[in-house]
């Protein structure tokens, strides 16, 4: 057997890795080539990767570590659970009682009459038991034909084929015969890049009606729900005008529609609420979470589910669900980690505190020339970089070139900022202290003058010709 020790030099590590880990949405020749970094601990904010070097992570792993590295609560909390109960399923008329406790609160935590848990692995899994929920649901109120689910391009809704064919991404599209039948998509409410002379308001509205002209093109009777991420996370932290939610309800009120809120990144105090429908001020029918119920220290998802939805699903037998839906491992976790989330007012310290003073920060990187716009609601934002601010140009290298660059620059000034395209976007944990976000800001300012000096020697500065 190998033995495979953190104290393995790098060149080691990365040989093993490269001959046997397959990395998710990655060229493995080209990481294998370049050689992974590998990260060996993490506390707080921070990581330390296996040459020593002290990473302030920015992203929060995958939008997911919103009570920081390192919590020994955690720890504790799994350490009792799989002494006491490691596991069992909750098939087979059976329950225990971290899923009976984590679902009840859930159902506290949750806005209005989101009463009800369906359990799963992740948020790929969760979005997998919605599509198949509004269309059972429809079924059983005897209109089988009301079957699909709009969703928009550019949405991210998960990996799996139900899930990936549920959002937009066209490169996920391109493998594995995605989409699936039944899912129709319109556009995002991306101002900066697709909203041309429109003000902000107007164009909120006009892609919201696109959902409408959709639902009258595909007809009412056959429209079964309509979902969203609050917020887009991985298509880019796109922050939609304020127009659009409120116009997005109203059409789902008026045609019947269920509407599905992807909390999976905007979830527990990401958007700077408990619920990112709450920063946005929409009533969902089902509510799709996992990433910081646990903060990411064990896998979890789930659906929240309103009364109507859940007492119709209620009278059949739904046959869906997962090995591990409800694992008590992962809702004993969960369950500390929201207690934490609550008694250290972390929430309310990112509404009233650290979230206005990451704003005002964040927002004073549009004074960069490269930089043209900063968006952000709670802890999560974006910056679009541009060769042109006044025009809103994309530039002239095929899109992701400078985003790329940017972002090489972010690691090796030991900031984890990633690339969407040509935006950059942040996802701190919620813990994140001021000094910290100064630390984020300079290492940012450092990293994309680092940039703008590349894009100028390399003469990729340039804004591409308008068609």
């Amino acid at each position: 057997m190998t033995l495979i020790s953190t104290n393995m030099p790098t060149a080691e590590l990365q040989a093993l890795d490269t001959a046997h880990h397959m990395h998710p949405f990655t060229n493995n020749a080209e990481l294998g080539a370049k050689g992974a970094r590998i990260i060996t601990r993490a506390d707080g904010c921070w990581l330390n990767d296996s040459d020593g070097n002290r990473i302030l992570d920015g992203m929060a792993g995958l939008w997911c570590v919103n009570v920081g590295y390192g919590r020994k609560e955690l720890v504790d909390a799994a350490a009792r659970q799989m002494q006491e109960l490691p596991f069992y399923n909750t098939f087979f008329q059976t329950s225990h009682v971290p899923a009976i406790a984590l679902s009840a609160k859930l159902a506290e935590l949750a806005p209005g009459d989101l009463n009800h848990v369906f359990f799963a692995g992740s948020g790929s899994e969760a979005n997998d038991t919605n599509l198949r929920m509004v269309r059972t649901y429809w079924d059983l109120k005897g209109k089988p034909g009301k079957n699909i689910v709009v969703s928009r391009w550019n949405a991210y809704h998960g990996s799996s084929v139900g899930s990936g064919s549920l959002g937009g991404m066209k490169g996920m599209h391109a493998q594995g015969g995605m989409p699936i039948p039944d899912i129709h998509h319109v556009g995002q409410p991306n101002w900066w890049a697709e909203g041309g002379d429109m003000t902000p308001d107007d164009f909120g509205r006009m892609r919201a009606r696109e959902l409408e002209t959709a639902i009258e093109e595909l007809g009412a009777d056959r429209v079964a729900a309509f979902i969203a991420e609050p917020v887009q996370g991985a298509g880019g932290v796109i922050i939609p005008p304020t127009t659009y939610w409120p116009e997005i309800q109203r059409i789902c009120d008026a045609h019947d529609i269920l509407l599905i809120a992807d909390e999976v990144i905007c979830g527990f105090g990401r958007a700077g609420n408990w619920f990112g429908s709450q920063t946005m001020g929409i009533k969902p029918h089902i509510m799709t979470i996992a990433k910081g119920l646990s903060s990411g220290y064990m896998p979890i998802g789930g659906s929240i589910v309103c009364d109507e939805v859940a007492e119709v699903i209620g009278n059949a037998e739904f046959n869906h669900g997962y090995t591990y839906s409800g694992h008590p491992v992962a809702c004993a976790v969960a369950l500390e980690n929201l207690r934490i989330l609550e008694e250290e007012q972390i929430i309310t310290r990112v509404q009233q505190d650290t979230g206005p003073y990451l704003r005002e920060k964040f927002e004073s990187l549009t004074e960069h020339p490269m930089v043209g716009e900063a968006q952000i609601v709670g802890m999560m934002g974006s910056i679009a970089l541009t060769p042109d601010k006044a025009s809103r140009a994309v530039f002239e290298a095929e899109e992701g070139t400078v985003g790329y660059i940017c972002r090489e620059r972010c690691f090796a000034n030991n900031l984890i900022m990633r690339h969407v395209g040509d935006r950059m976007i942040i996802s701190p944990p919620l813990v994140i202290s001021k000094s910290e976000i100064d630390t984020l800001i300079e290492r940012a300012w450092k990293s994309l003058d680092e940039a703008y000096a590349t894009l100028r020697e390399r003469g990729l500065f340039k804004a591409r010709p308008a068609a």
